[in-house]
């Protein structure tokens, strides 16, 4: 294998996404038929407006075309640009930054990365044209319902330290959430359940068998209706949070996954999920200290009579 000596740079915000073309018999046409083949899911009037509009290079920075010639065990480069793409009205919040980290948060339905109908309205995205770092990604994600604080690592060299608390799970997270009050539910108490993928595919289902995912909840303030909830997760499988609220009884407000998928116009911005990742905190990894960051939003409930 042959390394890059190319790096492609940022453009608009967007870094290029990486190919290798394998040794295969027969050999391919050309680059363009080998992408087009292996990457079905991309429409071939897409492949050939990239390489139409100079967005494929290879591995040394030349633009290829569509009769390029398959080169083996080489890299291309590729950008990714949408011809549409639906505003997203509400804007992130850079919280902290210093020279390996920054503190973002995050509004609702903000994408974290590329994918799907979204490119230019990603949080990634919009912070890599903040900010010129083309290197800065995510540390870990939430969803594009969930709203709150988000760290992103701005360093190649320091970002494995940071995944790693994530993956030894010494990460210190609080969200809220509103959702149905249940008067007969004892608060706080601990979920633990055996979460599985379930059907479509993008949701999760409870399932028989030892527990792998864990949340303490209390209640924070309460109606005749609804309460906010807060909520600790000591684990971080998909949809945790909305899955063990659901399984008490009490899914979080405008919840469209559980107990129902229910599919919304992606301009469809008037029912925001009620799940707040509020804060974070843990031992910064690099320089030994503290760190705790809370998120400037907040959620309310939606009447407040007899609040406790």
């Amino acid at each position: 294998m042959i390394d890059s000596a190319f790096t492609p740079p940022m453009l608009d915000g967007v870094s290029a996404s990486k190919v290798f073309l394998p040794s295969i018999q027969p050999v391919p046409r050309s680059i363009f038929a080998y992408l087009s083949e292996n990457f079905a899911h991309i429409a071939v009037q897409e492949w050939q407006q990239r390489f139409d509009d100079g967005l494929v290079y290879s591995q040394t920075g030349e633009k290829l075309t569509q009769h390029s010639a398959y080169r083996a065990n080489q890299h291309v480069f590729y950008y990714r640009f949408l011809a549409h793409e639906i505003h997203v009205p509400f804007q992130e919040q850079i919280l902290f930054e210093n020279e390996h980290l920054l503190v973002v948060d995050k509004p609702h339905f903000l994408t974290m990365s590329p994918s799907g109908n979204y490119v230019q309205e990603t949080l990634l995205v919009r912070l890599k044209k903040r900010t010129q770092n083309p290197d800065l990604t995510p540390i870990h994600r939430l969803d594009r319902e969930t709203a709150g604080v988000v760290l992103f690592s701005k360093k190649s060299s320091s970002r494995g330290a940071y995944q790693q608390m994530f993956a030894e799970r010494v990460v210190q997270k609080t969200y809220h959430a509103i959702a149905p009050y249940h008067a007969e539910l004892n608060f706080p108490q601990t979920v633990q359940l055996n979460m599985q993928k379930g059907q479509p595919f993008y949701t999760m289902q409870v399932m028989a068998g030892p527990a792998n995912s864990e949340t303490l909840i209390h209640v924070l303030e309460c109606n005749d209706a609804f309460a906010k909830y807060e909520l600790k997760p000591k684990t971080g499988k998909q949809h945790q949070l909305r899955v063990h609220l659901h399984h008490l009884g009490i899914p979080i407000l405008n919840d469209s996954l559980y107990p129902t998928v229910c599919h919304k116009a992606d301009d469809d911005f008037s029912a925001p999920l009620q799940l707040l990742a509020k804060e974070i905190s843990f031992t910064d990894p690099i320089t030994g200290k503290r760190m705790q960051f809370s998120s400037t939003l907040d959620l309310q409930l939606p009447c407040n009579d007899n609040v406790i």
